[in-house]
Protein backbone atom coordinates (compact mmCIF):
# COMPACT_ATOMS: atom_id res chain seq x y z
CA UNK A 1 0.00 0.00 0.00
CA UNK A 2 2.78 2.07 0.22
CA UNK A 3 2.73 4.99 -3.16
CA UNK A 4 5.56 6.47 -3.00
CA UNK A 5 9.63 5.88 -2.70
CA UNK A 6 9.64 8.49 -0.05
CA UNK A 7 6.27 7.24 1.59
CA UNK A 8 7.36 5.09 5.08
CA UNK A 9 5.33 3.19 7.30
CA UNK A 10 5.05 4.59 10.51
CA UNK A 11 2.49 2.49 12.69
CA UNK A 12 1.56 -1.17 11.92
CA UNK A 13 -0.38 -2.64 14.68
CA UNK A 14 -3.01 -5.22 15.43
CA UNK A 15 -6.34 -3.50 16.90
CA UNK A 16 -6.65 -3.25 20.42
CA UNK A 17 -6.89 -6.61 22.34
CA UNK A 18 -10.40 -5.40 23.99
CA UNK A 19 -11.88 -6.85 21.15
CA UNK A 20 -12.01 -10.18 21.95
CA UNK A 21 -13.53 -10.01 25.02
CA UNK A 22 -17.16 -10.42 23.82
CA UNK A 23 -16.65 -13.13 21.02
CA UNK A 24 -14.13 -15.30 23.41
CA UNK A 25 -16.93 -14.82 26.40
CA UNK A 26 -19.54 -16.32 23.87
CA UNK A 27 -17.29 -18.89 22.80
CA UNK A 28 -16.81 -19.67 26.82
CA UNK A 29 -20.20 -19.79 27.65
CA UNK A 30 -21.00 -21.81 24.27
CA UNK A 31 -18.69 -24.10 25.32
CA UNK A 32 -19.68 -24.25 28.91
CA UNK A 33 -23.50 -25.36 27.78
CA UNK A 34 -21.48 -28.18 25.57
CA UNK A 35 -19.74 -29.49 28.11
CA UNK A 36 -23.26 -29.38 30.51
CA UNK A 37 -24.78 -31.25 27.43
CA UNK A 38 -21.79 -34.11 27.37
CA UNK A 39 -21.54 -34.56 31.25
CA UNK A 40 -25.68 -35.23 30.78
CA UNK A 41 -24.98 -38.23 28.84
CA UNK A 42 -26.89 -39.63 25.79
CA UNK A 43 -28.64 -38.55 23.90
CA UNK A 44 -27.12 -35.01 24.94
CA UNK A 45 -23.72 -35.77 24.77
CA UNK A 46 -23.70 -35.42 20.76
CA UNK A 47 -25.13 -32.02 21.28
CA UNK A 48 -22.87 -31.01 23.46
CA UNK A 49 -20.02 -32.27 21.41
CA UNK A 50 -21.23 -30.27 18.64
CA UNK A 51 -21.45 -26.99 20.71
CA UNK A 52 -17.99 -27.89 22.02
CA UNK A 53 -16.71 -27.97 18.27
CA UNK A 54 -18.60 -24.67 17.40
CA UNK A 55 -17.43 -22.87 20.42
CA UNK A 56 -14.45 -23.92 19.52
CA UNK A 57 -14.25 -22.54 15.76
CA UNK A 58 -15.81 -19.26 16.71
CA UNK A 59 -13.07 -19.07 19.00
CA UNK A 60 -10.61 -19.47 16.58
CA UNK A 61 -12.09 -17.57 13.75
CA UNK A 62 -12.37 -14.24 16.22
CA UNK A 63 -8.89 -14.40 16.90
CA UNK A 64 -8.12 -15.19 13.30
CA UNK A 65 -9.97 -12.05 12.56
CA UNK A 66 -8.10 -9.93 15.22
CA UNK A 67 -5.07 -11.41 13.65
CA UNK A 68 -5.40 -10.40 10.42
CA UNK A 69 -6.54 -6.82 10.80
CA UNK A 70 -4.06 -4.35 10.52
CA UNK A 71 -3.87 0.06 11.70
CA UNK A 72 -1.10 1.17 9.16
CA UNK A 73 -0.07 4.60 9.87
CA UNK A 74 2.36 5.89 7.23
CA UNK A 75 3.89 9.02 6.40
CA UNK A 76 1.10 9.22 3.72
CA UNK A 77 -2.16 7.66 4.88
CA UNK A 78 -3.88 6.67 8.07
CA UNK A 79 -5.79 3.23 7.08
CA UNK A 80 -6.62 -0.43 7.91
CA UNK A 81 -6.41 -3.41 6.22
CA UNK A 82 -8.58 -6.37 7.57
CA UNK A 83 -10.03 -9.64 5.42
CA UNK A 84 -9.51 -13.51 5.97
CA UNK A 85 -9.84 -14.43 2.27
CA UNK A 86 -9.88 -11.35 0.70
CA UNK A 87 -8.00 -8.65 1.74
CA UNK A 88 -9.81 -5.29 1.90
CA UNK A 89 -7.99 -1.40 2.99
CA UNK A 90 -9.91 1.40 3.49
CA UNK A 91 -7.23 4.39 3.89
CA UNK A 92 -7.13 8.29 4.00
CA UNK A 93 -4.02 10.44 2.98
CA UNK A 94 -3.54 12.41 5.67
CA UNK A 95 -2.76 15.48 3.70
CA UNK A 96 -6.59 15.85 2.83
CA UNK A 97 -8.25 15.30 6.24
CA UNK A 98 -8.99 18.65 7.91
CA UNK A 99 -9.04 17.13 11.15
CA UNK A 100 -8.12 13.97 12.84
CA UNK A 101 -10.07 12.85 16.03
CA UNK A 102 -9.67 10.65 18.78
CA UNK A 103 -12.39 9.60 21.19
CA UNK A 104 -11.89 7.28 24.20
CA UNK A 105 -14.30 5.99 26.62
CA UNK A 106 -12.68 6.15 30.58
CA UNK A 107 -12.30 2.54 30.07
CA UNK A 108 -10.69 3.27 26.59
CA UNK A 109 -8.26 5.74 28.55
CA UNK A 110 -7.18 3.27 31.18
CA UNK A 111 -6.94 0.40 28.60
CA UNK A 112 -4.94 2.30 26.04
CA UNK A 113 -6.90 2.34 22.93
CA UNK A 114 -9.16 4.49 21.06
CA UNK A 115 -10.98 5.38 17.92
CA UNK A 116 -9.60 7.12 15.51
CA UNK A 117 -11.51 9.55 12.72
CA UNK A 118 -9.86 10.65 9.93
CA UNK A 119 -12.32 12.20 7.51
CA UNK A 120 -14.72 9.07 6.30
CA UNK A 121 -12.77 6.80 8.01
CA UNK A 122 -13.06 5.24 11.35
CA UNK A 123 -11.09 3.35 13.18
CA UNK A 124 -11.94 1.35 16.37
CA UNK A 125 -9.79 -0.16 19.02
CA UNK A 126 -6.81 1.34 18.24
CA UNK A 127 -3.90 0.48 20.58
CA UNK A 128 -2.38 3.51 21.79
CA UNK A 129 -4.66 5.80 20.42
CA UNK A 130 -3.28 8.73 21.49
CA UNK A 131 0.16 8.01 20.30
CA UNK A 132 -1.09 7.03 17.12
CA UNK A 133 -3.37 10.68 16.78
CA UNK A 134 -0.22 12.41 18.42
CA UNK A 135 2.23 10.82 15.58
CA UNK A 136 -0.48 11.39 12.72
CA UNK A 137 -1.02 14.95 13.34
CA UNK A 138 2.84 15.71 13.44
CA UNK A 139 2.99 14.09 9.99
CA UNK A 140 -0.19 16.23 8.62
CA UNK A 141 1.99 20.02 9.09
Amino acid sequence: MLATADERVVVDARRHGIVLVKPLLRSAALAALGAACVVSGWPFSAVGAALLGFAALAATLAVWRWDRTRVVLTTEKLFVVHGIVRRRAAAVRLDRVPALELEQTLPARVLGYGTLVAGDLEIRYVPQATRVAGLATRLVH
